[in-house]
């Protein structure tokens, strides 16, 4: 066999097969991650709820390694301090669905701090409290819910607009400081179930997490083979590449 190959050809093909092998590589590392992420979250929330720590040890809780596990928590809800943070619901549990918010409402915890509830989903004709009384009722609560990390307003993602009470990141310390809410704990709870009268729609959680890892490693892969096969064919139908035939 005589094989020739072309230099700068040779080397730039190697480059752009090693970051594509890379890339399939990583993306497997990926697949991976997320079937462990999904099998924790699947453990986490199928635990029996147990008790909030106290306000004492919000400090010091591991809120990545507590994210959707279930706890309890007792107390007064400030029906009065909602926050709206707008969402689209595509993928319901309950109900209603399509363009709406989710409503967050601080909680005073009979032991002492405050947690900001998320009580779940209402759709925009029912943002005002005032259409949807059966779920404001006065008094102590208990609610079990699934502990979330704050999520930080990122760069593209728009000021919220606080003289509509409209928001598009669910900022647990800017929703807080903007109720004057002094002792909210550095977290929030996702309800489990929804409010009297089914309103707002709780237990809407997104719990599965999309898992197309394998597809884009096959993709890379695949463009890997594909570069191989070019390489290898160039070089051929350019007379590089071939089987050397003997003299008569």
């Amino acid at each position: 066999m005589m094989f020739r190959p072309l230099p700068l050809l040779t080397i730039a093909s190697l480059i752009a097969l090693a970051i594509l092998l890379w890339l399939g590589t990583w993306q497997v590392q990926r697949m991976v991650w997320k079937d462990d992420l999904n099998a924790r979250i699947e453990a986490r929330v199928t635990a029996p709820a147990s008790p909030l720590p106290p306000m004492s040890n919000w400090a010091d809780m591991d809120i990545v390694g507590n994210e959707y596990r279930s706890f309890r928590v007792r107390g007064t809800f400030d029906h009065e301090g909602e926050v709206h943070a707008f969402t689209v619901l595509s993928s319901p549990k309950g109900k209603k669905n399509g363009p709406g918010y989710w409503v967050l409402t601080p909680l005073a915890l009979e032991g002492g701090g405050t947690v900001l509830i998320n009580r779940g989903f209402v759709p925009e004709d029912a943002k005002d409290l005032a259409t949807r009384p059966a779920g404001a009722g006065p008094g102590p609560v208990e609610i079990t819910g699934l502990l979330r990390r704050t999520v930080l307003r990122a760069r593209f993602v728009p000021e919220p607009d606080l003289g509509g009470n409209v928001w598009f990141a669910r900022d647990v310390a800017a929703m807080a400081a903007w109720r004057k809410v002094t002792d909210a704990a550095p977290f929030f709870l996702d309800a489990a179930d929804s409010a009297p009268g089914g309103l707002p729609q709780g237990g809407e959680t997104r719990l599965e997490f999309r898992n197309n890892h394998f597809g884009y490693a096959l993709t890379w892969y695949g463009l890997a083979i594909v570069l191989v096969a070019f390489y290898f064919a160039f070089h051929h139908a350019a007379g590089r590449l071939g089987r050397v035939k003997g003299k008569s």
